[in-house]
């Protein structure tokens, strides 16, 4: 057994305080008990194997990905174990605990400056171009998250261990970024039977609702643009959360529930909520913790003296 041996398998546990009376109960996959502390490693260590298998990575290479994070240290994390460098471009729109994390792992992370912008389509687009480039070196390998298929299988088990953990779910309610997750859950949790599914997108940039881009402060999700692997007829519903909603979720899901995540988290549960209420006692609805909270405790999240 290897560390990568570890990934999946994560608890599902029930909100006990935050869903208000005559609410469907509401479910949480604790993503954060992967090893990396993320549901990211399920499609690092996919996408990897992949690119393996056919050639695309050799013994040796060099992984290059433009990344807000969350992914950057999962990808970090399966190259360490796997003895592959790691190149992440990477943005100070993020939290930076995760640019300590992927250095901690061995990876060279270069910075795209956002000048205060914020988490914006510019930034993002800056992002993917520079990895872009890299990506075109002698033995290194773009993993390009946003076009990446594989990203997306490796997602499938998440949906069938949350089926098989709650016997039944009515709805699924999860945020966008690359939408792989959202895509490969939802294919595991209908293999057995209908679920009404939730996609998740910061109020400030809704652009699948087709709004326009905007700044927000949602790590992890809201690119500013579609993501170009989208597929609109496998959601029933798309719901915004705003960045202040969903950094006091998150702050509400630790002091309340005991249950430390991440901003993207705290808009799953802020949706989730929603959904609850609607669908009443005796309906269950899950969501995703997508990673720890250990990655933004000097952030405006948990750390009181950066608050606005």
């Amino acid at each position: 057994m290897t560390v990568l041996d570890a990934i999946g398998h994560t608890p599902l546990v029930e909100l006990q305080r935050l869903p208000p009376p005559g609410a469907a109960r509401v479910l949480v996959k604790l993503e954060f008990a992967n090893p990396t502390g993320s549901m990211k490693d399920r499609m690092a260590v996919a996408a990897i194997d992949a690119a393996e298998a056919d050639g695309r990575l050799k013994p040796g290479g060099t992984v290059v990905e433009y990344t807000g994070g969350t992914t950057g240290v999962s990808l970090a994390f399966v190259c360490a174990a796997k003895g592959y460098k790691a190149r992440i471009v990477f943005s100070d729109a993020f939290s930076q605990d995760k640019r300590l994390m992927m250095e901690a792992l061995g990876a060279e992370v270069s910075l795209v400056r956002s000048g205060g912008s914020g988490i914006t389509e510019k930034v993002v687009r800056q992002m993917i171009e520079e990895a872009r480039t890299l990506g075109g070196r002698p033995g290194h390998w773009w993993c390009d998250q946003l076009n990446n298929r594989d990203a997306i299988a490796g997602y499938v088990s998440l949906g069938e261990e949350i089926r098989q953990q709650a016997g039944r779910v009515d709805a699924f309610v999860h945020c966008v970024g690359t939408a792989h997750s959202i895509h490969g859950a939802t294919r595991g949790l209908r293999k057995g039977g209908a679920v009404h599914v939730v996609a998740v997108e910061p109020a400030e940039s809704a652009v699948l609702a087709g709004g326009p881009g905007g700044s927000h402060g949602i790590d992890g999700i809201g690119i500013g643009f579609v993501p170009p692997l989208w597929e609109p007829h496998e959601v029933n519903e798309l719901m915004t959360v705003s960045t202040a909603d969903a950094k006091a979720m998150a702050r509400r899901l630790a002091a309340e529930e005991g249950v430390f995540a991440g901003t993207s988290s705290g808009a799953n549960v802020v949706a989730a909520l929603r959904v609850a209420r609607r669908l009443g006692t005796g309906a269950t609805v899950a969501t995703i913790m997508v990673d720890s909270g250990l990655r933004y405790v000097s952030t405006d999240v948990f750390l009181k003296e950066t608050r606005p």
